[in-house]
C-alpha cells in the first residue's frame, strides 16, 4: 500500500464484521502516534492526566529520544470519535512515536484531532486529571505514581514490584522492557518506587476511594516483576498476596480484585483467592512452543510450557474457568528472525492456543505488542507485526469465543464499539455489546 491510509481503509474493506473503531485502534497501539506540543500536558497540576508508565514503558523511544515528550509528558490515553469513519467513542492507550503517520495535535478551529497521513480523522478527547491525582500520601509521593488508574480510570494499576527477576538476555522476556523501564526512569530522575510499601498502597488508595465519588474505578490489579526467589522475604504468592488481604481487610468489595503473576502451583493458587483475589491473570505470552521457549526463556526454564499451561487449568478448579484469563503478546507471532512468516500461520498458532483453552471455559485476552526498542524483538522488528494479523486476531478470537459459548470476560469494563474501555487492545472493543 502506497500510504497508511490505503492499508488500513483496504482492511476495514476486507474484515467489515471487525469495527472499523478496532481497525485503527490495533493500528495505533502497535506502531505508536506522535504529539504536537499543544498536546502535551504538565506532569503535575495540569488539566489532563498525563502517562503515568505504569509497567511498561509502551513507547517507540527511550526517554531521552522523546525529547518534549519526556518532560510535557503525553496523556495516558486518548479518547477518539467522530472524523471521516464515524468513529464510535473508542479509549486507546498512548505509546508515543515521534514517526508516527498518526499525529495529535490542535487544528485552526481549536479542536483537537488526530491526522493520518496529514488529513484529520478524528476528534480526540483527553482524559481529565483526576481529582486524586491532586492529592499526595503524607510522605510527598504522588498518587499517580503510587497507584495510577488506566482504562479511563475504570482500573487501578498496582505494579508493586517494578523489576523483574528474570533477569538478562537469557532470562527476561524478549518483548518485554519492565527493568529497562526501570533503568530510564531511574536515570531521569524522576520517582520510581522499586518495590511499594503496603501502607503507601492503602494510604493511596483511600485518597481514590474518598475523591472517586463517582466510583469510576472499579478493578485493580495487583502485579509486577516474577519472583523466581522472594522479596522481601516472601515467595510470589505471598508478595503479592499481602497486598491483596490488606486491600480486601480495609476497603472490603470496593473493587474487583485482580492478579497478574506466573503460572504457580495449585497451593500457592489457592492462597491468592484466600487473600481475597477474584481474578488470576497467569499470563501465557506465546502460544508456540518453539516460540515460548525462544521468547520467554526464563519462564521455560524456571516452569516449562507444559507446566505453564496445567497450572493455568489447576487455577480454573480453584477460581472457576471464567475467572481465570491469561494475557498473550499479540504479534510477537510474527517477529523476525524466528516468528511466522505469514499472517496465515501465525493465526493458525494463536488459534490453536485459543481453542485450547476456550474450550475448557477459559477466555484468555491480549495485549497489542508494542515493539519497544530496548528489547530484542523490539530491535529487531521496529515496526511490529502486521496490521493484517491484528484485525485479523479479533475476527478469529470472536468466532472461537462464540463457537465455545463463551461471553466477554469479568473485570475489564462494558464489551462492544463504542462502550469499551480497555486500552491496550481491541479486544473487548470488538466483542458484541452485552452486559459482561
Amino acid at each position: 500500500m502506497s500510504t497508511r491510509t490505503d492499508l488500513v481503509e483496504s482492511l476495514m474493506s476486507r474484515f467489515p464484521d471487525v469495527p472499523r473503531e478496532a481497525v485503527i485502534k490495533e493500528d495505533l497501539l502497535r506502531g505508536g502516534l506522535a504529539f504536537d506540543d499543544s498536546a502535551l500536558s504538565d506532569p503535575e497540576g495540569g488539566d489532563v492526566k498525563p502517562k503515568s508508565y505504569f509497567i511498561f514503558s509502551f513507547d517507540h523511544r527511550t526517554l531521552p529520544e522523546l525529547g518534549t515528550a519526556a518532560l510535557r509528558r503525553p496523556p495516558e490515553e486518548i479518547v477518539l470519535t467522530g472524523g471521516p469513519y464515524d468513529l464510535r467513542r473508542t479509549v486507546v492507550s498512548v505509546r508515543t512515536n515521534p514517526d508516527s503517520p498518526y499525529r495529535v495535535g490542535t487544528d485552526d478551529d481549536g479542536r483537537m484531532r488526530l491526522h493520518l497521513d496529514g488529513r484529520p480523522i478524528a476528534d480526540v478527547g483527553l482524559p481529565p486529571m483526576p481529582n486524586y491525582y491532586r492529592h499526595t500520601l503524607a510522605n510527598g509521593k504522588s498518587v499517580m505514581e503510587v497507584a495510577p488508574t488506566i482504562q479511563w480510570g475504570y482500573l487501578i494499576y498496582l505494579t508493586v514490584f517494578r523489576v523483574c527477576q528474570y533477569f538478562g538476555a537469557k532470562e527476561e522476556c524478549q518483548y518485554c522492557d519492565i527493568n529497562h523501564n526501570w533503568r530510564q526512569h531511574k536515570a531521569a530522575g524522576r520517582p520510581y518506587t522499586g518495590v511499594k510499601p503496603v501502607d503507601e498502597i492503602l494510604e493511596a488508595l483511600a485518597i481514590i476511594d474518598k475523591h472517586d465519588v463517582e466510583k469510576t474505578s472499579t478493578a485493580y490489579t495487583l502485579t509486577g516483576g516474577s519472583v523466581t526467589s522472594h522479596v522481601g522475604g516472601k515467595t510470589e504468592a505471598d508478595f503479592y498476596g499481602q497486598y491483596a488481604q490488606a486491600i480486601e481487610e480495609r476497603f472490603p468489595g470496593r473493587w474487583i480484585g485482580k492478579v497478574v503473576a506466573q503460572a504457580l502451583p495449585r497451593a500457592d493458587v489457592q492462597r491468592f483467592k484466600d487473600y481475597g483475589i477474584q481474578i488470576y491473570h497467569p499470563n501465557y505470552e506465546v502460544w508456540d512452543k518453539r516460540l515460548f521457549e525462544l521468547y520467554c526463556p526464563g519462564k521455560e526454564r524456571y516452569v516449562g510450557r507444559e507446566e505453564w499451561h496445567r497450572r493455568i487449568l489447576d487455577s480454573a478448579e480453584v477460581f472457576g474457568p471464567r475467572n481465570v484469563i491469561p494475557n498473550f503478546v499479540a504479534g510477537v507471532e510474527m517477529a523476525a528472525p524466528d516468528g511466522f512468516t505469514t499472517v496465515d500461520a501465525a493465526i493458525d498458532s494463536t488459534a490453536e492456543g485459543l481453542q485450547y483453552f476456550m474450550s475448557r471455559g477459559i477466555t484468555p485476552r491480549f495485549t497489542t505488542w508494542c515493539p519497544e526498542p530496548t528489547t530484542p524483538l523490539g530491535k529487531a522488528n521496529p515496526q511490529g507485526a502486521p496490521l493484517e494479523y491484528h484485525v485479523r486476531l479479533l475476527q478469529t478470537y470472536r468466532a472461537i469465543m462464540e463457537a465455545n459459548g463463551l461471553t466477554s470476560p469479568p473485570g475489564y469494563g462494558p464489551p462492544g464499539p463504542g462502550r469499551a474501555v480497555f486500552s491496550v487492545s481491541s479486544f473487548m472493543d470488538s466483542l458484541p455489546a452485552t452486559t459482561p
